[in-house]
């Protein structure tokens, strides 16, 4: 890789503008008994070695594939797989697919961007649903979250939930949530509850205090919510029920609030 589509000046400029770059052994991820056994002794004398239970650890164990010696990851800001590619099946696809190595690596770029999730294949049960959790006080009062949601079947609420607490603001405020929504097919609705209510999984969200809903692929929306006293929130937010269900799209929510 490092010789072929690395050195690509096309590629380099790409990686650079839109990504960063990590490296990370396969050795010191201990990805077999052995490795997990030389690591065991080289620990002792190296104690910066890679931490696997570091939070950039986890989606790279999700994402690599068993007896592949390289995977490339493209990971989201939450710790989520947005695409993944093994090298033992990377040159025969493009050789399959008429198209050089730069291109293919470009096209796989690409599509983790807009959210299509390469390497997946036809399992989109795989991208996990995790969620966030946002702590708003006076000295922290704007936060951002850059998350996928993903559309259940007609009737259904598959949420990802996004916890909000604004317990610092004792007198109050207005809980402002600009969204918007990536480019993949799935439009996005928003629902908005307070901390202890259990989220529905079918039917309306008759629960709900305020809600946004049917976003288009590429639009913008906002909730506006005022409260009397501090609290935790939490943001239900599930694809379409006209999207097909599966079909999964990222959106970007900043989240902030405005004192009485």
């Amino acid at each position: 890789m490092r010789a072929g589509v690395l050195s690509d000046d096309r590629v380099i400029k790409f990686l650079n503008d839109k990504f960063i770059n990590v490296w990370v052994s396969n050795v010191e991820l201990e990805r077999t008994p052995r490795k997990k056994a030389y690591m065991a002794e080289r620990r002792k004398d190296l104690p910066n070695a890679f931490d696997r239970s570091h939070p950039f650890a986890k989606p790279i164990m999700e994402g690599w594939t068993e007896h592949s010696p390289v995977d490339c990851l493209v990971i989201s800001p939450e710790f989520d797989v947005m695409g993944k590619l093994q090298l033992n099946d990377f040159f025969d696809d493009c050789y399959r697919s008429g198209i050089s190595d730069e291109e293919g690596y470009l096209n796989f770029l690409n599509d983790s961007l807009d959210v299509k999730f390469p390497g997946f294949g036809n399992n989109t049960s795989d991208p996990l649903l995790t969620g966030a959790n946002i702590v708003l006080n006076r000295e922290n009062a704007e936060d951002e979250v850059l998350h996928i949601l993903r559309a259940p079947r007609h009737g259904e609420q598959d949420y990802n939930v996004i916890t909000i607490d604004t317990v610092a603001y004792e007198n109050g405020g207005t809980l402002n949530i600009e969204i918007r929504m990536g480019s993949a097919i799935s439009g996005g609705s928003f629902d908005l509850y307070d901390g202890d209510t259990e989220l529905p999984t079918e039917g309306l969200p008759s629960g709900a205090l305020t809600s946004v809903w049917d976003i288009p692929s590429g639009q913008r929306s906002k909730i506006r919510y005022q409260f009397d006293k501090g609290k935790i929130f939490k943001l239900g937010a599930t694809g379409t029920w006209f999207s097909g269900k599966g079909n999964i799209n990222a959106f970007h929510a900043n989240i902030s609030v405005e004192e009485n």
